[in-house]
């Protein structure tokens, strides 16, 4: 057997990351606070804050499954990554208010940054 390339393992642990968090969409304390993170102009149009917050974990589920079946990977890469700009504004809008979101509220320009690392990684792992 071949030995696992930086790429392969980079794939699986992003992959893992995404489902986990996928799941977690799911537990309903999360579900709350992720459903408040939702910006108000965003709520109620057409879906509620819980439904994004459920839609979202599936996405991730899905995202990072897919990054795993090679025929799926890079079309799970690049939907991860407009995934990763689209949910964006939830984390901005909870990075105003770190004293209603404490530790989840990263402050905007970290979080940025962190948001584009992790596109560049999805991208990696998924055209890699």
């Amino acid at each position: 057997m071949a030995a696992m390339t930086p790429v392969e393992l980079a794939r699986i642990i992003t992959a893992v990351v995404f489902v986990a968090m996928g799941a977690l969409h799911f537990a309903p304390t999360v579900v709350r606070t992720m459903a408040a993170m939702v910006p108000p102009a965003l709520r109620d149009r057409p879906l509620s804050a819980r439904a994004l917050v459920w839609l979202t974990g599936v996405c991730e589920i899905a995202g990072g499954l897919g990054l795993l079946w090679e025929p799926t990977r890079v079309a799970a890469g690049i939907a991860l990554a407009v995934f990763l700009v689209c949910v964006f504004p939830a984390n901005a809008y909870a990075a105003r208010f770190p004293e209603k979101f404490g530790r989840i509220a990263v402050p905007f320009w970290p979080r940025l940054i962190a948001q584009v690392v992790l596109i560049g990684v999805v991208l990696w792992v998924a055209l890699g």
